[in-house]
């Protein structure tokens, strides 16, 4: 029903109105990931400007908004709670240098190897993560602070609210497309609830229902620009192993977050981003949040939809959203805070509809009940833990149902040549998953003095490939034979160390596999 991709160009014009569509986007994230992680809302929005900035400005994803996230906040909790704020910034920080380490080590181009299963897991899994966070804005505090389902007349003007934002996403692009259909929706919904004086929630609501209730009256969303300042911990080894652990964290789930919506970005717009300059770029921005009284955080891909949705192609897109955040924490704090919330759920409400792969529900009827599974294990797991451990465990799966379905699949074909020697050629992988079958592929008693085990349809996997090839060599010793091996693949050559005693290698025949490029990243 609602096209995701409503403009493949990029210019001026659309990135600068998409960037404000994400900006005012932002706010209510923002706040809400820093109180989640126990920090300060302006931290939240300190990290949002900065890592939208940077990101876009030296990333190697034009369009993707990178900003403060749940998947990185849940996990500062316990350091924050245990340790203080000063902590997390040198965490951050730390998290920052691991992640620019990895860009420059070109690690980036590894997320391509992640199977397309696990990929429309963690799309459909975010979908449904998005929308149960939206829901929390149905939520209002009562008398003793307690959060409490809305009921009655502000739950009509809700669901009302909401649904006349997402019909205007839906039919003014029919009409125009001079101005994202998502910020119209917010304009229009926020002139109408003010207008009429509709009993709605805004965001600055939203805020005070957060604060405790000594703070509640003097609740802003107002600030001031960031300040450098190295975080206030004592700089010795004992801090250092103390903010390792959560480094290490933010920095694998940042980057894993960040490359899986590039390469979702890159499907949807048909372009290509830079997985290794990503990293660098995600590396700096939390490196400078440390320093600046920043959360942290990656990219964003509710936000990263908007900007898509809204025709942001360019890196001024997100520069855009990043600069006018920042005019509105300085100069317009009042304008944002008046917005309805009811505006900004019915346009993540959009981003879900145009998140969510629907085609999988096709795609399940025509794959192998493995991959479904997978599909769904990687949706479960991002619901119920996070990003992170759902692609870990997602990745394993995959690889152990692989190696299943593949440890049968090694046969041989056997012909003596004119020399009397016979020659075994192999077809199929020789890895942990095959040695087994693959031992019995030989019949070392009646076989002749000379045997040959030819690798051109075949590849030698890991050290227990080898290790398999070394007990079969040794088995022909042992009988008085000797065991050639013939067209091994180059990289297995270095591989071959521990069976050279007793194996012939034909090197000038060999062809030579390349597994990953450097290209990719």
């Amino acid at each position: 029903m609602f096209d995701i991709i409503s403009s493949k160009d990029s210019n001026i014009k659309n990135d600068v109105l998409s960037g404000i569509t994400v900006a005012l986007a932002l706010v209510p994230e923002a706040v809400a990931f820093a109180f989640v992680a126990g920090v300060e809302p302006m931290i939240g929005l300190y990290a949002a400007f900065m890592m939208g900035l940077i990101t876009s400005a030296i990333g190697g994803r034009p369009g993707m908004i990178s900003g403060a996230t749940g998947a990185m906040a849940v996990v500062m909790v316990s350091l924050v709670s245990q340790h203080g704020v000063q902590y997390l910034f040198a965490a951050v920080i730390l998290a920052g240098l691991l992640q620019i380490l990895c860009g420059i080590f070109r690690l980036g181009k590894f997320i391509r190897l992640v199977p397309y299963p696990v990929m429309l897991g963690f799309v459909n899994g975010l979908a449904i993560v998005i929308f149960l966070a939206q829901l929390g804005q149905f939520k209002v505090a009562n008398a003793l602070g307690e959060q409490q389902w809305m009921q009655g007349t502000l739950l009509y003007w809700m669901l009302g609210l909401v649904a006349l934002t997402m019909a205007i996403i839906y039919i003014l692009p029919r009409i125009t497309k001079a101005i994202p259909a998502s910020l119209a929706a917010i304009i229009t919904i926020t002139l109408l609830v003010h207008g009429l004086d509709l009993e709605a929630r805004t965001v600055i609501d939203f805020v005070r229902d957060m604060l405790p209730a000594d703070q509640k009256d003097s609740a802003t969303l107002a600030g001031e620009l960031p300040s450098f300042a190295i975080p206030m911990v004592p700089f010795t080894w004992e801090t250092f192993m103390i903010v390792l652990p959560t480094s290490v964290i933010l920095c694998l789930v940042g980057l894993i977050e960040s490359l899986l919506t590039l390469s979702l970005i890159d499907e949807m717009t048909d372009t290509r981003g830079r997985g290794n300059k990503e990293c660098i770029g995600q590396g700096v921005a939390n490196t400078v949040n440390g320093f600046f009284g920043g959360m942290g955080g990656c990219a964003m891909i509710g936000q990263s939809m908007i900007n898509i949705n809204s025709g942001g192609r360019g890196r001024l897109s997100g520069i855009t959203a990043a600069v006018v955040l920042l005019g509105f924490i300085l100069f317009a704090a009042p304008l944002i805070e008046m917005i309805p919330l009811a505006a900004l759920v019915g346009v993540m409400f959009v981003v879900v509809i145009g998140t969510f792969e629907w085609a999988s529900f096709r795609i399940i009827r025509g794959v192998n009940k493995e991959d479904a599974f997978v599909l769904f294990l990687v949706t479960a797991v991002t619901v119920i833990a996070d990003l992170a451990i759902a692609v870990v465990v997602g990745v394993i799966v995959s690889a152990l149902v692989f190696a299943w379905k593949h440890a049968r699949h090694i046969e041989v074909k056997t012909h003596v040549d004119k020399d009397g020697w016979k020659v075994y050629e192999l077809q199929g992988p020789l890895f942990f998953g095959s040695v087994s079958h693959f031992r019995d592929l030989f019949d070392i008693a009646n076989d002749p003095d000379d045997v040959v085990i030819d690798f051109q349809s075949s590849r030698i996997w890991d050290s227990s490939g080898i290790d398999a090839l070394d007990g079969l060599a040794d088995k022909y010793e042992k009988a008085g034979k000797k065991l050639h091996i013939r067209h091994v693949s180059h990289e297995c050559l270095a591989l071959l160390t521990k069976a050279n005693k007793f194996v012939e290698i034909n090197v000038n025949e060999d062809p030579r596999y390349h597994i990953a490029s450097d290209k990719l990243g």
